[in-house]
C-alpha cells in the first residue's frame, strides 16, 4: 500500500480516520450485485458487513460488475471499499466511475454506510481519491455530482475547491448538481484538508 492509498494519516489528522481504498474484483462484485455477502466475502480482500451487500448499494455494484466484465483493468479505477485501517473495518465504498474519459476528468463517487457516518470517513476517502487523481498523468479534472438536497456533501466538495458547472438527470439518483475541480499533480499534500 502507497500514502496515496490512505487518507487522514499526517501529523496534523492524528484524529481523522486512517483509510485506504481496497480495489474489488469482478467476482465480488457480482456477489454483491446478486446480495450474496457470503460469496463476496469469499473473494473479498478484506471482510465486508451486511450493508454491503443489502438492496441499498445493490445498483452501483451491478453497474461495476457489468463495468469490470467489459474492461477487467476498470477493476482499479471503480468503486472500492473504505477501510478503516485503524479498527480494521469496511466502512464505506469510494472510488472513481471509471478511468478518466478523453478530456482528463474522472468522476468520484462515495458514500459511507450509516452507523459510521459524520466521523470524517467521506472527507478521508474524498482525499485519497484527490491525491490519486493528482499523481495520474492523464487526469486534468476531477467530478463529484451532489443530490440538491445534500447540505454536508455539497460542503465537503466546496472545502477542496469543487464549483458547480451544471446539472444533471441520472437514473439512478435523480437530479444531481456537477461540481469539479482542476486537478494538478503531482502533489501529495495538497488535499490534506
Amino acid at each position: 500500500m502507497t500514502d496515496d492509498q490512505r487518507g487522514g494519516s499526517g501529523p496534523a489528522d492524528r484524529d481523522a480516520p486512517d483509510v485506504r481504498i481496497v480495489h474489488l474484483d469482478g467476482p465480488t462484485f457480482r456477489a454483491l450485485a446478486d446480495g450474496d455477502l457470503a460469496a463476496a466475502n469469499a473473494t473479498s480482500p478484506v471482510p465486508l458487513p451486511a450493508y454491503f451487500a443489502g438492496p441499498d448499494w445493490r445498483g452501483v455494484w451491478r453497474m461495476r460488475s457489468r463495468q469490470v466484465a467489459a474492461d477487467p483493468a476498470e477493476a482499479g479505477w471503480v468503486t472500492g471499499v473504505v477501510w478503516d485501517r485503524r479498527r480494521a473495518l469496511a466502512v464505506g465504498r469510494a472510488g472513481y466511475h471509471g478511468p478518466p474519459d478523453a478530456a482528463g476528468m474522472v468522476e468520484i463517487g462515495y458514500a459511507i454506510a450509516p452507523t459510521h457516518r459524520r466521523r470524517g470517513y467521506a472527507r478521508a476517502a474524498l482525499e485519497v481519491l484527490l491525491r490519486r487523481a493528482a499523481r495520474e498523468p492523464q487526469v486534468r479534472t476531477a467530478r463529484v455530482t451532489i443530490a440538491p438536497d445534500n447540505e454536508a456533501s455539497r460542503r465537503l466538495a466546496a472545502q477542496y475547491g469543487f464549483v458547480e458547472v451544471g446539472t444533471q438527470w441520472d437514473d439512478e439518483d435523480g437530479l444531481e448538481v456537477v461540481y469539479e475541480v482542476p486537478v494538478e499533480g503531482p502533489a501529495p499534500d495538497a488535499f490534506s484538508g
